[in-house]
């Protein structure tokens, strides 16, 4: 395709103006750009309307919206993951140890860019920044295929960024879009190989699935969220309360929102009245095993599908289990190797859930809520890697990263 081998020729044309700045002219930019998406709030404002009307027209889930739904103060947040990037250590040039050969060479391994990534998400517009912030930190050039949903967000971050890069006697390249958004142009992207070092999916599991399954690209593969919580029989049950209310519906329409609740036998008829009722406060369905539905009139009995449901919306489901030991393989079964925490004052069974529960994080006496770069200091996050290579869990700085041999000899050759 014409259109996406243009793409791909200018992205390589932008690596090397990329990788000739220094740390502090890239720090330079990233406050600026943080700086002009505040001053351009209005503009993306606007155009986020158009796309949230034209959701609202087609039928869209109240979490979808609320995804898609940029304001103020969430620009500023997006800003503000700018900024802390701009304030992280710069690991591009880090040399990772340097050991003597008995021969005299000395051999070391430097932190390079990946070069050129390719990001294919739905309706995120905060990925917009952040996929740029990330990857013009570590000197890779990032091309952008973001969904329809979002198309007119996506495209006036994308402008006001590009504006800034050129500003600074930057390459504009180093950022990217692809405007046209249909399948076809999506399905051609995933091969263009040629041009492009690695691709990350972010979006829900039909998007992630097709990526994975027809791309010739290497792909970074991150995960839906269906995260649990384990209550078990020593929690404390007031704040067992407050971490699930937070964990489902702080935002309901993001991967690391708590989507499976697990309670210990011993505590479900203190737990659930009171839990059932702040939950029905906030417009949360529940769909139960035997034991939760007779305790909770309102719910609605769940069936195997609901254990496996990555629901991304105002409801839940609920079991009850036995053991620490029954609730860890039922998270291992059903889970998505996200985010899981457990709910307890015992510190054999934290320990356990910490060391057999195979996800990318693990909780203690915590909401799933905080897997997200941000949160985890990384000023923001090019996605949540729920595959084991590379990188595993929020991606920062380090995982847009690679590394090449440095070899220093004074004229050795090999006998």
């Amino acid at each position: 395709m014409e259109y996406l081998d243009n793409i791909g020729k200018r992205a390589q044309a932008a690596k090397p103006d990329l990788q000739h700045l220094k740390s502090e002219e890239k720090n330079q930019i990233l406050r600026k750009s943080a700086d002009d998406l505040k001053l351009h709030a209005a503009e993306i404002l606007a155009a986020n309307e158009k796309d949230m009307e034209k959701g609202r027209t087609n039928g869209m889930s109240q979490g979808l919206l609320d995804r898609l739904l940029l304001t103020e103060d969430r620009i500023a947040q997006i800003a503000e993951g700018l900024y802390q990037i701009a304030a992280l250590d710069d690991p591009i040039g880090e040399v990772l140890g340097m050991k003597q050969r008995p021969n005299g060479l000395r051999i070391g391994q430097k932190r390079v860019p990946l070069g050129v990534v390719g990001i294919i998400y739905e309706a995120r517009p905060n990925v917009t920044a952040d996929a740029f912030g990330l990857c013009f930190k570590t000197g890779n050039v990032v091309i952008l295929k973001g969904g329809s949903d979002a198309f007119h967000s996506i495209q006036a971050i994308v402008t006001c960024i590009r504006r800034t890069l050129s500003e600074a006697n930057v390459n504009p390249d180093a950022l990217l879009l692809i405007e046209d958004t249909s399948r076809e142009t999506t399905a051609a992207f995933m091969k263009l190989n040629q041009y492009v070092d690695v691709l990350i999916p972010r979006g829900g599991a039909g998007l992630i699935r097709a990526v994975v399954e027809n791309s010739t690209i290497p792909v970074i593969e991150t995960g839906t969220g269906n995260c649990h919580i384990f209550v078990d029989a020593s929690a404390d049950l007031s704040m067992a309360v407050d971490i699930i209310i937070n964990a489902k519906t702080q935002r309901v329409g993001v991967c690391n929102a708590c989507e499976s609740l697990l309670i210990h036998r011993e505590v479900k008829d203190k737990l659930l009245p009171v839990l059932a009722a702040r939950l029905q406060e906030k417009h949360v369905e529940i769909r139960g095993d035997q034991e939760v539905c007779e305790l909770v009139p309102d719910a609605v009995t769940a069936t195997e599908e609901d254990w496996g449901k990555e629901y991304l919306d105002y409801v839940i489901s609920m079991k009850t289990v036995d053991s620490v030991d029954e609730a860890i393989a039922h998270i291992n079964r059903y889970n998505t190797g996200h985010s899981e925490a457990i709910i307890t004052e015992s510190y054999t069974n934290s320990q356990k859930f910490l060391d057999e529960v195979d996800a990318a994080c693990v909780y203690v006496n915590a909401s799933t809520r905080f897997t997200d770069g941000f949160e985890f200091g990384f000023g923001a996050e090019i996605g949540i890697s729920t595959q084991k290579l590379h990188a595993r869990g929020p991606m920062g700085l380090l995982a847009l990263t690679t590394t090449k041999y440095i070899i220093y000899g004074n004229g050795q050759v090999r006998p």
